[in-house]
């Protein structure tokens, strides 16, 4: 189903009120997403590039404009309707892991589960598959303190997978790692593509960005390229 639409903007605007003055952190951004796309979302700081990420992840709504996700418009909803969507929705991965300091990787994992009501002998077991998709299944008893910076995100990227989402939204989820463990997370995102996870990636790093199908240039509020990036199937090698 490459070919179905799970991201459609039309004419997204974001506005802000600066004393007087209104600034468009988004200034119509029309842009289609497919089932199974790796998408990188790059731009330089003030690009306009966290915004879209944020509407794009339900965290924030357009002032003017269309946004429909899985063919529903969410633009209008409310923030409950909003936090329903994105629990059962999307997946989020983020560049400070966001683990809850006292909880298990296991418990960390089975959170997304435990907010949609699923009792807990299966969450346990979702937690458990998602954990060993990202071979960190003898880690399952570990506090985040006692986890490389690597293994976080990889417990961040199992929570965000546990409810087998139907988007994957990582927010420059290496910018914390070392190059080994840029490595390592880039190829469990290029996995998790390869068995028809959709992504999008937001980074201002090329190497990172070179990872996904298609790269999306975010400039003054609005989309100045859309490029589909050409690579081999091949691990990715950091340096």
């Amino acid at each position: 189903m490459a070919n179905e639409n799970v991201v459609t903007l039309t004419g997204v605007k974001k506005l802000y009120k600066m004393g007087s003055e209104t600034v468009a952190a988004l200034n119509g951004v029309d842009l289609k997403i497919d089932r199974g796309e790796f998408v990188a979302l790059m731009g330089p700081s003030g690009s306009g590039k966290s915004t879209l990420m944020n509407i794009l992840g339900c965290l924030d709504r357009p002032t003017v404009g269309s946004y429909k996700l899985l063919s529903q418009e969410v633009s209008g909803l409310s923030d409950d309707q909003l936090a329903a969507i994105r629990n059962k929705t999307i997946g989020f991965v983020f560049q400070n892991f966001n683990l809850l300091p006292k909880l298990t990787s296991l418990e960390n994992v089975a959170l997304p589960a435990v907010y949609a009501g699923i009792k807990n002998s299966q969450r346990l077991e979702m937690a458990k598959e998602a954990l060993e998709k990202v071979s960190l299944f003898d880690r399952a008893e570990h506090l985040p303190s006692e986890l490389s910076g690597g293994q976080r995100q990889r417990v961040a990227i199992a929570r965000a997978i546990a409810m087998k989402p139907s988007i994957i939204m990582a927010d420059e989820p290496t910018g914390n790692l070392d190059t080994k463990s840029t490595g390592e997370i880039m190829n469990i995102f290029r996995d998790l593509h390869s068995s028809g996870s959709t992504i999008i990636l937001v980074t201002h790093e090329p190497d990172i960005a070179q990872a996904a199908d298609r790269q999306i240039l975010v400039k003054d509020g609005k989309i100045t390229k859309d490029i589909i990036t050409a690579h081999s199937d091949e691990k990715i090698d950091i340096v």
